[in-house]
């Protein structure tokens, strides 16, 4: 059985591991973010972190700048070394052929069908291994992936941006710009983690989004230790709820680059073939009253190793699917302005007819971005509903 005796070292060097596994976030998507040090004789001889997916995990790479030093050492890694041939060999067998001596991980792996065959396949090689260690800092470096793997959903996120009157857009539909630049650069952040946008018909009617992350937006700081040679951002794929395919093929968001995929219901050839002739991909999702249930857009989205979504759309979209318990993180950016109360507001939520209708939320992160201020609520619990949009 492993130990789990840690000691203010252990928790020093996962804590390393903890620093390294973010500079993954934006690249090695669908794979989870995972940070590697390697300690010989109290001190660091290799670490290392998932740079691109398909390439060198985090142990592998801690490995080889190791070499032989990593004979009899400890490796302290955030997940639980694989144990099975994906796009790279198994971690765990790198780790035995290193001579590695003892393992401490800070949580198993979530799949179900894998959980614990690393550790396994390490101890039956007689390396000790301890897990557990800083275990809740290491899951919030991948909501998405471990909710993928736990229960066939991804984590998805609401985005507002909103006034102190808590208005997006006038009456008229005018919305740029509610919020500052230095906020814009920072929604660039959320969709650069998110391996899909989704969005509406009627923003992309009305506002004409390009829905892309654009390298120009990103300052030189926000990726101090450069990206990985060669590294492009990733475009998140787009979803456009459009039950009837009223988007026109001169929507800007089908000239840009990146995939976008059109959730309707029933068949109309003749707009599918318009909009698959522009490089977009339709598919006809249950629907109920006229519109896409949204339960199996989520699911259809795991099923192509979708980890995060974020949701920029719309009142009407945000609050159906904040209605149908689907969303994890609502991310507020509220500026300092107002709107007056003819302006539109943030969510179109129904339903709520009483106080005891009320939906809470759990304020996890407050802080200024630029002159605006930026929220991060968790939304507790509800039983998921098969909303339509």
């Amino acid at each position: 059985m492993p130990s789990y005796d840690f000691n203010a070292f252990d928790h020093q060097m996962m804590s390393r591991a903890l620093q390294l596994a973010p500079r993954g976030l934006y690249t090695t998507h669908p794979n989870p973010r995972v940070g590697c040090v390697i300690v010989q004789n109290g001190a660091i001889v290799g670490e290392g972190w998932h740079q691109l997916a398909g390439q060198g995990h985090a142990e592998v790479l801690a490995l080889e700048q190791a070499g032989e030093r990593a004979k009899g050492a400890t490796a302290y890694v955030t997940l639980e070394p694989c144990a099975h041939y994906g796009r790279t060999p198994p971690c765990a067998n790198a780790l035995i052929k290193a001579g590695i001596a003892r393992v401490v991980g800070a949580m198993s792996d979530p799949n179900p069908r894998v959980s614990g065959g690393g550790y396994g396949l390490l101890r039956a090689a007689g390396i000790k291994t301890d897990n557990g260690l800083l275990k809740q800092q290491a899951e919030a470096l991948n909501p998405g992936f471990i909710k993928r793997m736990r229960g066939g959903l991804p984590w998805v996120r609401v985005k507002s941006g909103i006034s102190q009157d808590a208005r997006t857009a006038m009456a008229c539909g005018e919305s740029q710009w509610i919020t500052s630049s230095p906020a814009r650069a920072d929604v660039q952040r959320l969709r650069a983690r998110s391996e899909a946008v989704i969005t509406g018909v009627d923003t992309v009617l009305s506002d004409d989004p390009a829905l892309t992350v654009r390298p120009a937006s990103w300052p030189a700081d926000d990726a101090p230790w450069g990206w990985p040679d060669g590294f492009t951002p990733i475009q998140p794929l787009r979803v456009i709820l459009d039950s009837q395919l009223r988007t026109p093929t001169s929507a800007r968001l089908l000239r840009e680059p990146g995939q976008n995929v059109f959730a309707h219901i029933g068949s109309n050839p003749e707009r599918e073939e318009a909009l698959r002739a522009c490089g977009a991909t339709c598919i006809s999702f249950p629907g109920r009253d006229g519109r896409v249930d949204l339960v199996p857009v989520l699911q259809w989205l795991a099923a192509q190793e979708v980890n995060e979504v974020l949701i920029e759309a719309g009142a009407s979209v945000a609050g159906s699917f904040i209605e149908a318990g689907l969303v994890d993180e609502w991310v507020v950016y509220q500026a300092p302005c107002l709107l007056g109360s003819e302006a539109r507001p943030a969510l179109i939520l129904e339903g709520l007819s009483g106080m005891k209708d009320k939906r809470t939320l759990d304020l996890v992160d407050s802080r200024q971005i630029g002159l605006d201020h930026r929220f991060t609520y968790r939304l507790r619990s509800l039983p998921t509903l098969a909303k339509s949009l």
